[in-house]
């Protein structure tokens, strides 16, 4: 993530995936081992500095997963431009609080599943509703998060306008004084805002965003993960999104419906990293199409389905769908000229992207597992509905139907019957 001044350079520490289910229950924690959560504090209603301490939504879930975890909690405040370095630094354990699923965070990282989804909007003063041209203008002061994921959706939905990227506690008086003719945040955001600032009008849902957390170490974001699949089936996160976010993001969700909306997560992160792999290819002077790369996807995708219980011509049908999306945006991006291409992460593709992909490929097999043991709620998925969730900037319609279509065609395998010996059977 970009701030303003020099960038900070850092290193992907590994590859990385929004986690599987991969512990089953919690263990306790020596009290020496506190839980370093780290929290902007400037972001209501996903976390917030008062003179009392920090709350917020996902203050709330870090003290709950603190406590039910058997560690102390330490809360770290950082800067959003320096959340990536912090984070790789170790200055903190997991990022929480409002933190966007983006592939490059995911270099210093680990996801864990989407607790809430959201849309960037913008707010203007005044009664009538703005349009995208009335935004995106040379004379519009559009001030956003600096250093966020805003920050760069600003800087692709509107690039004609004069950014004021500026703290995001500041954004309403900004707004309010005059020093700014518009504000880019999201939906959540934009409903705290307004109390503040009740004749602003909106414009938007100009994006489709996921929020999750944001782990440094593997394991801590699988130990978590797991602990928000069974609160996502314990009602215990609607029960907190209602309370911090209103009855409309309440959003219950069975184990089903928390898996599916991560295996989709994960399908979107993995196509969201392509046009970097194709900057990498174009680097390296290599062709978009690989035959013998996809082969090595598929024949570790094929052993993973095997380890999951899942037949491996289900799961190789579900990877060669996406294996032509992700041509698809590879070619989509190459076919712009540089100057018109967004930003992308750097990557060495032998070295970073391909482990990356590599460990998200694994993670999309296992929640696919997941979803096929219940194959009742399996079956009764509309594909037209599922290729709605993935995101349209992604991949075309028909690319995501054939995504949609091979997730409902999972199958696990038959279950091994163990002969029963006549020793053991009772004697008469």
């Amino acid at each position: 993530m970009a701030g303003r001044g020099a960038p900070r350079p850092w290193r992907p520490l590994r590859a990385v995936v929004l986690v599987p289910l991969a512990v089953a229950c919690l263990r306790a924690h020596p009290a020496s081992r506190a839980l370093r959560v780290g929290t902007s504090g400037d972001y209501p209603p996903f976390t917030l500095a008062r003179k009392e301490g920090l709350t917020g939504f996902d203050v709330a879930v870090a003290r709950r997963f603190a406590h039910d975890s058997g560690r102390p909690l330490e809360l770290v405040r950082f800067g959003w431009p320096e959340l990536a370095g912090d984070l790789a630094a170790g200055r903190f354990d997991v990022a929480m609080g409002g933190i966007t699923v983006r592939p490059e965070r995911a270099l210093v990282g680990t996801f864990t599943r989407p607790v809430l989804e959201t849309a960037a909007v913008v707010l203007v003063r005044g009664e009538a509703a703005p349009t995208t041209a009335d935004v995106d203008r040379p004379t519009t002061r559009l001030a956003v998060n600096a250093g966020g994921h805003l920050e760069q959706v600003a800087r692709k939905l509107f690039p004609h306008a004069l950014l004021v990227p500026s703290q995001n506690g500041a954004l309403p008086e900004l707004l309010r004084d005059g020093h700014a003719d518009a504000v880019l945040t999201d939906d959540v955001e934009a409903d705290v805002l307004a109390a503040a600032l009740p004749d602003a009008s909106r414009l938007g849902p100009l994006t489709h965003d996921r929020k999750a957390y944001l782990a440094r170490d593997p394991a801590l974001a699988a130990e978590l993960d797991a602990w928000l699949r069974a609160r996502e089936a314990d009602g215990t996160l609607a029960e907190l999104r209602a309370r911090w976010f209103g009855a409309s993001h309440q959003n219950l969700r069975s184990a089903f419906d928390s898996d599916l909306a991560a295996l989709v997560a994960l399908i979107d992160l993995r196509l969201a990293l392509m046009p970097a792999v194709a900057a990498a290819k174009e680097t390296a002077g290599l062709p978009v199409e690989d035959p013998a790369q996809e082969d090595r996807v598929i024949a570790r995708v094929r052993t993973r389905a095997r380890a999951c219980d899942l037949t491996p011509e289900s799961v190789e049908a579900l990877f060669r769908a996406q294996l032509t999306a992700a041509r698809a945006a590879e070619d989509s991006f190459l076919a712009t000229t540089r100057a018109q291409r967004p930003a992308v992460p750097a990557l060495d593709l032998q070295g970073e992207a391909r482990p990356a992909i590599a460990a998200i490929s694994d993670a999309i097999v296992e929640r696919a597992g997941d979803l096929a043991a219940d194959s009742d709620q399996l079956a009764g998925l509309d594909r037209t509905r599922l290729a709605e969730l993935l995101d349209v900037t992604l991949a075309p319609l028909s690319a995501r139907l054939a995504i949609a279509t091979a997730v409902t065609h999972l199958q696990r395998t038959a279950p091994v019957q163990v002969p029963i010996k006549h020793a053991l059977l009772k004697q008469p």
